[in-house]
């Protein structure tokens, strides 16, 4: 009898996986293996298609290989694959990124969202001389010491808020927040004012869920930082080029001091970047004293891949479609749910979008965790077995792009409508 992948990556990988939410830890089951992908189609080892609403938990706002960025991959992998000096291309990278989202003016590619998010608040470190940040109880910025301290994402799916091997040192200078709570955060600036080096938020929480800000919410901590001299990042590696053609910052109208970026970026590739204000930047080396180097940051491929999406996205200009199919498959999917009693919130901004198994609003950590994960974990199976795959786990944010046509949408209606009288039986 032949040995199924899962089997052999159980003896090869830590549980089985290279990243913990792949391992259906959250829904049961065995996993799914992929062989390839095209447009809004994920095709398994078994062959069999599903609808993807995972999209490589966000890159693939133009769907899987789209031929832009195929062929601008193909022409780059004649030229060569890294070459561990400055290109042409990064530049016009950097060029376009800061053309596109308001108040940054400087910016350093690398290679993952946690380097982005770990260098940023190394910059805002090294620029105010204080130690200590201010976090949101689950909001996800990576796997950085600062940041698994009551983290979210696979974290909370799996029942640790915190990581072991993370310093007890490392853990008194993260201040915790609820996300939505500005009370909190006033409360914390009035007790270490002069600690605070930096405010790092995503400006719409999406590793608990998609959470979007309260009116004043975000307002509130600019105004706080502004107060306090305390250094404020948005987290726009999931939102950054999905929510607008500016990302959240532009969307809400609010100027952080820092943004990070990933997943749309890169174009599927492995790029992510921090920005930030000249003031700020200018303490990254080798301008200043704050040090931060990668081998394959500006990786060509990686950063073509990333040039090309972008550059498609501005001539398609999608965004007001992605909307109007948010809000029609939002509505369709309400209408799904209330037709067989089944009680859900639905939280969406722009084209990415939760379905929480719960009574009641969701709007921040305490009201997400406490959805219904079996019912959930039933939704996820009956869609997976009409060919719909959603992400497995009742805390990761859902995401739609521009190859999600009216009869998918209508499609995903009609199954969720038999995945939620099972998630309710």
């Amino acid at each position: 009898m032949e040995v199924s992948w899962w089997t052999r990556a159980l003896k090869v990988l830590p549980g089985g996986v290279d990243s913990p939410v792949r391992a259906f830890g959250g829904v049961g089951g065995e996993p799914i293996f992929i062989r390839r992908a095209k447009g809004p189609y994920l095709y398994a080892d078994s062959g069999k298609e599903y609808v993807d609403y995972i999209g490589s938990w966000g890159p693939m706002i133009l769907g899987h290989n789209p031929p832009e960025v195929i062929e601008a991959l193909q022409e780059q992998l004649s030229r060569g694959l890294s070459f561990g000096m400055g290109t042409d291309i990064e530049v016009e990278l950097a060029e376009l990124i800061l053309s596109k989202v308001p108040g940054m003016e400087k910016i350093r590619l690398v290679n993952s969202g946690t380097e982005a998010t770990m260098s940023a608040v190394r910059v805002a470190r090294g620029a105010t001389g204080r130690n200590k940040i201010i976090k949101f109880r689950g909001c996800y910025h990576g796997h950085g010491d600062s940041f698994l301290i009551q983290a979210g994402s696979g974290a909370l799916t799996h029942g640790a808020p915190s990581s072991l091997g993370v310093t007890p040192g490392v853990a008194e200078d993260t201040l915790i927040a609820d996300y939505n709570h500005l009370e909190q955060v006033s409360a914390l600036f009035a007790a270490h004012a002069s600690e605070i080096a930096a405010v790092i938020v995503e400006p719409i929480a999406g590793n608990m869920g998609c959470v979007p800000p309260r009116p004043g919410f975000l307002e509130g901590l600019r105004k706080l930082c502004t107060e306090n001299g305390t250094v404020l990042i948005f987290d726009e590696v999931m939102t950054g080029f999905r929510v607008s053609d500016g990302g959240a910052a532009k969307r809400f109208g609010i100027a952080p001091d820092m943004i990070t970026f990933g997943k749309i970026v890169g174009g599927g590739m492995p790029l992510a970047a921090y920005a930030g204000k000249e003031s700020l930047m200018r303490n990254v080396s080798p301008l200043g004293k704050v040090y931060q180097a990668g081998t394959l940051s500006g990786n060509p491929m990686a950063v073509t891949a990333g040039l090309a999406q972008l550059r498609t996205l501005y001539q398609l200009n999608p965004w007001q479609a992605l909307e109007e199919k948010g809000m029609k498959l939002e509505a369709g999917l309400k209408r799904a749910a209330a037709s067989v009693g089944c009680a859900v919130q639905i939280n969406r901004v722009g084209a990415m979008f939760t379905i929480f198994f719960s009574d009641f609003p969701v709007n921040d950590t305490e009201s997400a965790m406490a959805s219904n994960t079996k019912c959930f974990a039933k939704f996820f199976h009956a869609m997976l077995d009409q060919g719909i795959l959603f992400p497995p786990s009742q805390f990761e944010t859902t995401f739609f792009g521009t190859q999600h046509s009216e009869e998918i949408l209508t499609k995903t209606v009609a199954a969720a409508q038999i995945a939620f009288e099972k998630a309710r039986a």
